[in-house]
């Protein structure tokens, strides 16, 4: 089966996890660090795109990736919903507020 996004793809497609290869250009693979790089997040572009944030767990440096069309669909989900089901706040600040 063809996915969209499988050819050039730069994580797992169950964990999502990704490996610290490029430095400042995609696909340049020129980092030093080649570190396991963690999704911790899932951007949403203007037309709809969703992109993977990974950051390394190396060197702390934060990457995109662009989803592709066969990655685990719960996992994509979960990572999307992480900052609702764990605010980075107390929500009851909110009630207060």
């Amino acid at each position: 089966m063809h996915a969209p996004g499988t050819a050039h793809r730069n994580h797992c497609p169950s964990c999502l996890w990704s490996r610290h290869l490029d430095d400042d250009n995609a696909g340049d693979r020129d980092a030093d660090c080649g570190s396991l790089m963690e999704p911790i997040a899932i951007h949403v572009r203007g037309n709809g795109e969703w992109v993977i944030v990974h950051r390394c767990s190396g060197c702390g440096a934060l990457g995109l990736n662009r989803t592709a069309g066969d990655d685990n669909a719960l996992v994509l989900l979960r990572l999307a919903v992480k900052p609702l089901a764990q605010p980075p706040f107390p929500l009851d600040r909110i009630a207060r507020l």
